[in-house]
């Protein structure tokens, strides 16, 4: 369905691709990789119509709807739920039209909008819209919020939401893991294996690409190679690939150097004239395989601190949160919060967590259940609401959050951010570490404002190694990160002798360097004894059973940290009998609502502006309010229930 023909493609005088020929069949799951800078973002926008090959052209077959994921979320009014289901532009204009005619009391034109309701097969939009909404993170009292009120990572998730909820024969997503947690990365990999359609899809995370893709295109040096098959596949294709190619090149070196002796040698001898000329129209016709040009392997390391004591950071009981005077920053809260709770609030109630020389923790936890805050209150950024924190006297920490590469100095430099925190450092000595952190030569000159999102944040991690740290609070570090680097940053967290604590959604990243498991949801701080695959089948038992209460983590087998226990809720029994009179309730409104709809898909109903019409048109219009209202009833029970 859509082929490349010796397309290429600059970007100013550098060259991004050439040559590219390629087809993708209908149906595929591809993922686009390769360092940053290579022509990803490129390839898509030529895809999108949105810029013009240098060379060759796209051919996309027959009327390809195409779907992809804004950049900006424009400042709407609208509600949340109303913005993703306008991805699906026929069916929102059904809805307003319905909409308009009910407001105006117009029956006839609620009976049109119902009929083209009915043909577009709609009714069901808003359930649609409001199960992406809740897979990727927005509790159901946020779905009627005002887009404009969402923060930056939350309108991330609009967007995508939206663009999922759009009808798509090729679908384009460029970093869509970016601003997920793992819960919601989880549930977007199960979507996007359910896609119809075709799908090429940008990302860092090898995790994720293994999980959803069917092949993997690689662009490096100017070329774009198509493998079948996950990253990891592609993986050990390449590797068997550049082997069998630096064989050939070897033995065509071989050959190459016999041939030239040979004729150097006997060139000049009338005897050997005859086979002197053949072994030279032989040395013309060698192919020229080329060596093999090893893509340089990145590493990066924290060196070891000068002091490692063995209780470094302690939490006796403690109350976490905000306190009245002090402001939020980031995404922390949850969309929809109150205004009012967000003064003195308390996110995280008895915590008691120890941290000792050689932990590596992994925080668990959908976005706004109090990551960011717990890792805060480990800094010591946010002060405790109630109990202890306790440090040691030599504790030093690097701490890296997610509004850590914001936060570099506008029109600095690498050198001037390093001489910022060691003014007493040599140039030398400053040139020699930053160059180990691939800011060589004038790269260390250079202003960061022209720095891409991968060199600030590898930027930013370089200035915490600086500090020699014995704890690493990490929140988020391998976004904008490429897969080279998320493998360089593995390495060196591996081989980190302090403490760790790790806030992330690359399940490559977790687990490589991560030991232990925490979960942090619904106020409190419990250990999950298990696995990332345990804990993904978790949480698929927790979405496949609405109507139970789902299992909670276990004590932790670690005897360091003290782990708030989970307290069972004393009126879940009452929830789920409610739960279930809801279902039954819902079913047979369901069904009078299906019954009411396929009479008004009727066309002889239309003949005559009839008394029959509009008595089934007030009655649909009663009953659909009345399945939203008890759907909207089921979100919020079921949420209660998930809480625990």
């Amino acid at each position: 369905m859509l082929t490349f023909r010796n397309l290429a493609l600059r970007r100013g005088e550098q060259l991004l691709l050439s040559d590219v020929d390629l087809s993708l069949h209908a149906g595929v799951r591809v993922g686009v990789v390769g360092r940053n800078g290579c022509g990803k973002t490129s390839l898509f926008a030529v895809v999108q119509g949105d810029l013009e090959p240098d060379r060759g052209d796209l051919e996309l077959s027959g009327r390809v709807r195409i779907a992809s994921v804004a950049q900006e979320t424009p400042h709407l009014p609208d509600p949340a739920i109303d913005f993703v289901m306008s991805g699906d532009a026929l069916v929102w204009s059904a809805i307003k039209a319905e909409r308009d005619a009910m407001a105006a009391e117009d029956y006839e034109a609620v009976a049109v909008a119902h009929q083209r309701l009915a043909e577009l097969q709609a009714y069901d939009a808003e359930a649609r819209a409001g199960r992406l909404l809740h897979g990727l993170g927005f509790p159901a009292a946020t779905h009627d919020k005002p887009v404009g009120e969402f923060s930056g990572g939350w309108r991330v998730r609009l967007n995508l939401a939206r663009a999922l909820m759009t009808p798509s024969d090729l679908l384009l997503l460029d970093e869509p893991t970016n601003h997920l947690d793992l819960d919601a990365v989880l549930w977007l990999e199960d979507w996007l294996l359910r896609y119809p359609g075709t799908l090429l899809m940008i990302s860092h995370d090898r995790e994720f690409l293994d999980g959803v893709t069917s092949h993997t295109l690689h662009l490096n040096d100017g070329t774009a190679k198509l493998y079948t098959g996950d990253y990891t596949a592609f993986e050990r294709q390449r590797a068997e690939h550049l082997r069998l190619q630096q064989i050939a090149f070897e033995k065509e070196q071989a050959e190459r150097e016999h041939l030239q002796k040979f004729i150097a040698r006997f060139k000049a001898k009338a005897s050997k004239a005859k086979q002197a000329q053949s072994r030279m129209k032989r040395l013309a016709k060698l192919a020229g395989t080329e060596a093999v040009r090893a893509e340089h392997a990145l590493h990066i390391s924290f060196d070891a601190p000068p002091k490692l004591p063995f209780s470094l950071i302690r939490l006796n009981h403690v109350d976490a949160g905000y306190r009245a005077a002090a402001p939020r920053e980031g995404d922390e809260h949850l969309p929809g919060e109150p205004s009012s709770a967000r003064g003195d609030a308390r996110i995280l109630a008895n915590v008691s967590f120890g941290l000792e020389a050689g932990d590596r923790v992994a925080l668990l936890g959908p976005n706004g259940a109090g990551k960011s805050t717990l890792v805060k209150t480990l800094v010591g950024e946010l002060p405790v609401l109630a109990g202890e924190r306790n440090v040691h006297n030599d504790l030093r920490v690097g701490y890296f959050a997610q509004h850590t590469v914001e936060s570099l100095r506008a029109g600095a430099t690498p050198m001037d951010h390093l001489r910022d925190i060691a003014p007493e450092a040599s140039t030398q000595d400053m040139r020699s570490f930053l160059g180990r952190w691939y800011f060589s030569g004038q790269r260390a000159f250079q202003n960061v404002d022209v720095f891409s999102g991968g060199e600030r944040a590898r930027l930013a991690l370089a200035l915490i190694a600086w500090r020699k740290p014995n704890v690493l609070l990490l929140d988020e570090p391998t976004n904008h990160l490429d897969l080279d680097m998320r493998e360089a940053l593995a390495e060196a967290l591996a081989d980190f002798d302090g403490a760790i604590v790790l806030v992330s959604h690359d399940r490559h990243l977790i687990g490589l360097v991560s030991e232990t498991f925490w979960r942090v949801a619904d106020g409190r701080v419990e250990s999950f004894d298990g696995d990332l695959d345990e804990y993904a089948a978790w949480l698929g038992a927790r979405a496949n059973k609405p109507a139970e209460v789902a299992g909670k983590p276990v004590a932790a087998r670690a005897p360091a940290p003290v782990v708030t226990k989970a307290r069972p809720d004393p009126n879940a029994t009452r929830r789920q009998q409610k739960l279930a009179k809801l279902e039954e309730k819902m079913a047979s409104v369901a069904a009078e609502l299906a019954l009411l709809e396929g009479q008004l898909a009727k066309p002889a109903l239309y003949a005559t502006q009839s008394a029959e019409l509009a008595q089934l048109t007030s009655r649909h219009a009663a009953v659909r309010e009345a399945h939203e209202a008890l759907e909207a009833e089921w979100l919020t029970l079921y949420g209660e229930l998930e809480a625990g």
